[in-house]
């Protein structure tokens, strides 16, 4: 294991040092009249996407030169980028919880004012203001989203005469109504401790509302049992709900990997999946034919009160400074032209966050279009938690033991002692 870190940490400082080439390169403006943008971007599977976002934008704009360069460590590109003040002109990030601390320290453009901002879903922009701001600067800008629900089969759920659960009450009985026809209602996959995180986030998204957060980082290292609020006081219910969902669940779950849940799913051995829209893409690539939809997790009482966690899979911004902001704003403008996101987000399998544009014939996007358009949606709450709490292995762990009293006092005593030890950033 030591080994393969320390490789993985100077992979990670070679392409950091590559980056740091190509930037600096860029810099030097040709004596052509023809400005060089440097296109930083984090998402692999998108290079070519955006090599023809880039094309189609030079053949309109002959005065303008994109480079993309895609690292695969961005989190830690980046920082060592701006550090260097060799920031990119244009980025793109997952709107996470690191690019929050970026946005508190206050190296990205303001957006506040820009007329792009107007034609993005409110909500969505909500959801990054919640991971970090600089007094009141907008940061970024969404661009597509993912969505994080239940995934289900519609064909065993319309053989069986099962409707969509909206109420826990009416999930347990979609649960029990599957066990009773021989049907495994999920698939687990606990050998990858990351897996148990798309059911926390989307039942903890309810307690976490109302700016539990915002109290907790108040509170700093004074949580605990007897503070305002606290894991221990406000989210033994949304812990109870996810063990009682793991009970569905196939025999062997807890050495089963994401790749076998997919699997699984993709040939009809189960019936839902506790993942996000991310694993359609692998499911299909294994059977095209599967019909497959998302709802989100039930709300613990008030259908109504039903919100689908989403996370801004990809947030543009660009350098506070940059020399050629002018060049970047109209690059970055053209990103979010409605043909070209809409084009984008269906080659992704994401939804688009211009209000209006059209999302892609897919039935499982099709499915969670009304919690965007009526800005249903939550953040992913594990942004929201420090990166030195191993969230993961200690909801693993409960999923194990099944005991929540002390998953819970250990999230609250692991978030006292980050705080004790953290000196909290602040914008203007």
């Amino acid at each position: 294991m030591r080994h393969r870190t320390t490789r993985r940490g100077r992979v990670a400082a070679v392409g950091v040092v590559a980056l740091l080439a190509a930037v600096s390169g860029c810099a030097n403006e040709p004596s052509d009249g023809v400005t060089t943008l440097n296109f930083f971007q984090f998402k692999g599977e998108a290079l070519e996407d955006f090599d023809q976002i880039i094309a189609d934008f030079e053949a309109e704009n002959p005065d303008i030169r994109v480079v993309q360069n895609q690292v695969a460590d961005a989190d830690t590109a980046i920082r060592t980028l701006l550090v260097k003040d060799k920031a990119p002109d244009v980025i793109t990030l997952n709107a996470s919880g690191n690019f929050g601390r970026l946005a508190q320290a206050g190296v990205f453009y303001d957006f506040a004012g820009d007329p792009l901002l107007d034609t993005i879903n409110p909500a969505v922009q909500e959801i990054i203001a919640d991971l970090g701001t600089y007094g009141d600067e907008v940061s970024g800008l969404g661009y597509v989203n993912n969505a994080n629900g239940i995934i289900y089969n519609q064909e065993i759920f319309a053989a069986q005469g099962l409707e969509v659960p909206e109420t826990w009450d009416d999930l347990i009985a979609v649960c029990d109504a599957l066990e009773a026809a021989g049907i495994t209602p999920f698939y687990g996959t606990l050998a990858d401790s990351w897996t148990a995180m798309p059911s926390w986030n989307g039942l903890g998204a309810y307690p976490a509302m109302d700016g539990f957060f915002d109290t907790m980082r108040e509170q700093g290292e004074d949580t605990g049992p007897d503070s305002e609020v606290s894991f221990q006081k406000n989210f033994a219910e949304a812990m109870d709900q996810q063990y009682e969902l793991y009970g569905y669940m196939q025999d062997g779950y807890r050495g089963a990997t994401y790749d076998d849940g997919n699997a699984a799913f993709a040939g009809g051995e189960v019936a839902m999946l506790l993942q996000g829209i991310w694993a359609l893409s692998p499911i299909k690539g294994i059977n095209p034919d599967v019909q497959a939809a998302i709802f989100p997790y039930p709300a613990p009482e008030d259908p109504a009160d039903r919100v689908l966690v989403s996370g801004v899979d990809v947030v543009v911004t660009m350098a506070k400074d940059s020399p050629r902001q002018e060049e970047a704003l109209r690059f970055i403008e053209y990103l979010f032209q409605k043909d070209v996101i809409e084009e984008f987000a269906a080659s992704q399998n994401m939804v688009p966050s211009v209000q209006g544009a059209e999302l892609s014939e897919d039935p499982a996007l099709q499915s969670v279009k009304p919690y965007f358009d009526e800005g249903r949606i939550a953040g992913f709450i594990d942004h929201q938690v420090p990166p030195s709490i191993p969230l993961p292995a200690i909801d693993q762990q409960f999923l194990f033991s099944g005991d929540a009293e002390a998953a819970l006092a250990t999230l609250d005593s692991e978030w006292s002692k980050v705080a004790a030890r953290t000196i909290p950033v602040t914008g203007e």
